[in-house]
């Protein structure tokens, strides 16, 4: 056992200095997980009384400045921005001379990979992606969830040492994600995040519509073995009546929710049909018990009345087969987002990758589409948001990337944000 005192990071020599350009949630939490390795933060940019707030209680003593001063004294800086915003901020700080040479710069973006650095590349930075696949709250008990947490990460391959060794001493796991393929990782998460979030949210309220009174305590067995029983098993984990092949149940639920929460159907019919074909491609649900199934959601879906007649207005479209095969398919709020000459505007919704589809013959039910044998490689998931990751001024919560500037992102502006 090894009983050598281990010396306070505060007495360690400082190897980098480190800056952050957005005060949001992910930024000051990443410095001040640098700050424990032994690198020393020395500057921040934010505006926000949150951002402020949020630099201040991680941040200590750090004081606040300008993107551009936060360059001039940092060695590691950290783009802690939103996707839309980004390759604006980079260009800005490029073509202004804010980019020193031989500065490494860090962008937390889970769209974007290292080209979108390009700007700065070429002025002299070493460029690095380092997406933290992790919910955060802005408060400090996201310094301790770090540990463990995966970081998608993409980089020159001359520096993919130096990038996995960042991660590494901020408690993280690299994981490699091609310049590519970064588009998909981050459509991965957000379907397995973003979109967590919003089906238990819709199953709360539908609790309490029942008389439920904490249906937070209902939910949380069930969903803590759901989701640990589909991380280690994936689809063999899948239960319930749409997997049993239930079609009268099915249409039993789908008459409530048109009388309760009518705003919740659609997305009940579009994950009733992804899990339908699931547990069809995985020998779960019996073809001859998929058919009636397949026409109940066909008969309640879109464009079509509760008793399954078309509407008028509805496009006609193909049926569907129960025995083909199909993938399931798969946002920050209207938040000032800084634009390239310092303007604001809003920011768009995250991005979702579609896989392709081959549209077969039909016969009689809802049309089905064609899988390719890879389709089901397991996803990564982002986590839930603690009870304390509630939204605030600088931007919604979420987990899906860096936070939102509230102000200009030129040299001589500022930036700041919430989690996404």
């Amino acid at each position: 056992m090894n009983t050598t005192p281990q010396a306070d990071p505060k007495d360690r020599p400082a190897r980098l200095t480190v800056g952050v350009v957005g005060a949001g949630r992910v930024g000051p939490a990443l410095a001040a997980s640098l700050q424990l390795a032994g690198h020393r933060p020395v500057a921040v940019s934010g505006v926000s009384d949150a951002s402020r707030r949020r630099a201040a209680a991680l941040l200590p003593d750090v004081p606040l400045m300008t993107p551009a001063e936060v360059l001039q004294h940092a060695e590691l800086v950290l783009l802690t921005v939103p996707d839309d915003a980004l390759p604006g901020l980079v260009t800005g700080l490029a073509e202004t001379g804010a980019v020193r040479p031989g500065q490494l710069l860090v962008h937390t973006s889970g769209r974007y990979g290292a080209r979108v650095l390009d700007p700065a590349l070429r002025a002299g930075a070493l460029p690095l992606a380092l997406h933290p696949a992790m919910t955060f709250t802005g408060t400090p008990v996201d310094v301790q969830r770090l540990a463990g947490c995966s970081f998608g990460v993409t980089a020159p391959e001359e520096l993919r040492l130096a990038a996995e060794a960042l991660v590494i001493e901020m408690g993280g796991e690299p994981e490699w994600i091609a310049e590519d393929r970064r588009p998909l990782y981050h459509a991965a998460l957000a379907l397995g995040s973003n979109h967590l979030i919003t089906l238990v949210a819709q199953s709360m309220e539908l609790l309490r519509t029942a008389g439920v009174t904490a249906p937070d305590r209902m939910l949380g067995p069930l969903l803590g073995a759901s989701l640990d029983n589909a991380l280690r098993s994936g689809d063999a984990a899948l239960t319930g009546p749409v997997a049993r092949g239930d079609a009268g149940t099915v249409a039993a639920h789908i008459v409530e929710l048109r009388e309760h929460a009518p705003q919740a159907v659609a997305g009940y019919l579009a994950m009733a049909r992804a899990t339908a074909d699931r547990a069809l491609d995985h020998g779960l649900l019996k073809p001859e018990l998929a058919e009636d199934l397949l026409g109940v959601l066909a008969e309640n879906a879109p464009g079509t009345s509760p008793t399954g007649a078309p509407a008028a207005d509805a496009p006609a479209g193909p049926d569907r087969t129960p025995d083909a095969k199909t993938d399931p398919e798969g946002a920050p709020g209207p938040e000032d987002v800084p634009a390239p000459d310092g303007s604001t505007g809003p920011d768009g919704p995250t991005d979702a990758a579609r896989g392709p589809a081959t549209d077969g013959p039909a016969k009689d039910g809802p049309h089905r589409r064609k899988r390719t044998p890879d389709a089901d490689a397991d996803a990564g998931s982002e986590g839930a948001p603690a009870p304390e990751g509630s939204p605030d001024p600088d931007g919604p919560d979420g987990p899906t990337g860096p936070e939102r500037p509230a102000g200009p992102t030129g040299p001589t502006g500022t930036d700041d944000g919430g989690a996404r």
